[in-house]
């Protein structure tokens, strides 16, 4: 365990750091952000061709049986990759029910429902935030790469952004399976149980800066910038949702904000937000979050 870091956070305007606070270096837990970097690397799979396309089965690359049943076989990645997926199963001794009904972003009522047991649905007709699912997601990209999901990252992405050695996504203890021979650590999607991706405010910001260059680094194209657009096309179960990242649709996230920003979110208020109209990349933690929106409005004020 470390040591949570205080407020701190970045602000880049066209490609340059226009302000900085707090110890904007510190390497720090950043909960479901990580989801968002899963789906970053799932464009990286499809530009080797390692995955043909997002409206293919996991099963068909499926190194194991988890994608066999009847209530399985026919989930997509794309299904995965929007939480529409309903696969059915455990996961390093996690259940899916786990997270059933659970209704984060789309309610501040509370979870009084999680892991209540309710019907199955088909894949595609109920969307749902379910970290058990995101990790199955996560495996099954580790399959598809047969190496680790962080050496991926760091020689697809970071090192080629310019980021610090520092950040870590480690995973679970148990989370470890063989592939080609090799003992491999499967990472998560967040820090529900463990393990979780550590990476300071400076590192996040180059990597929103990726992503709001449409994938282009210094002449080079580390991701699809098909595959970067993709990541903001609205589920349409929940329009607020894209790939892994939260949309700004109809402004209910943030009300300050334009309908077109979306971001990187996880537990904390740690969020990369990426504003395409206003070419700025904020990353803030550990700020309230009911004050998350009033700091993008003064953010806003002071660069028009």
């Amino acid at each position: 365990m470390r040591p949570r870091g205080d407020p701190n956070g970045v602000i880049v305007r066209g490609g340059e750091v226009i302000a900085e606070w707090g110890e904007a270096d510190h390497v720090d837990m950043s909960f479901s952000i990580a989801k968002s970097y899963l789906a970053v690397l799932a464009g990286v799979a499809i530009g080797r061709g390692l995955i043909r396309s997002v409206e293919d089965r996991v099963g068909d690359y499926a190194l194991d049986d988890a994608f066999a049943s009847a209530q399985n076989r026919d989930i997509t990645w794309r299904h995965l990759l929007q939480q529409t997926s309903e696969w059915q199963g455990t996961l390093w001794g996690k259940p899916d029910t786990i997270d059933h009904n659970r209704d984060v972003g789309k309610s501040e009522l509370g979870h009084s429902d999680k892991g209540r047991a309710r019907p199955m649905r088909p894949p595609g007709t109920l969307w749902e935030y379910n970290d058990v699912r995101v990790n199955r997601l996560s495996l099954s990209l580790l399959q598809v790469f047969r190496e680790p999901l962080a050496d991926v990252l760091r020689r697809e992405i970071m090192d080629p952004i310019g980021a610090s050695p520092e950040w870590q996504w480690q995973p679970y203890r148990n989370s470890i399976v063989e592939i080609d021979g090799r003992r491999l650590a499967s990472v998560p999607g967040g820090s529900h149980w463990g393990g979780g991706l550590w990476m300071s405010s400076r590192d996040h910001a180059r990597f929103g800066a990726l992503i709001a260059r449409g994938g282009r680094w210094n002449g080079r194209q580390l991701v699809p910038a098909e595959w970067i657009a993709e990541l903001r096309r609205p589920c349409a179960l929940n329009p607020e949702y894209g790939l892994l990242w939260w949309l700004n649709t109809g402004r209910r996230h943030l009300p300050s904000a334009p309908e077109s920003s979306f971001a990187a979110r996880g537990a904390g208020s740690n969020v990369i937000w990426i504003d395409p109209d206003h070419d700025l990349v904020v990353v803030v933690r550990w700020i309230d979050k009911p004050h998350v929106d009033g700091f993008i409005a003064r953010v806003l004020d002071a660069v028009r």
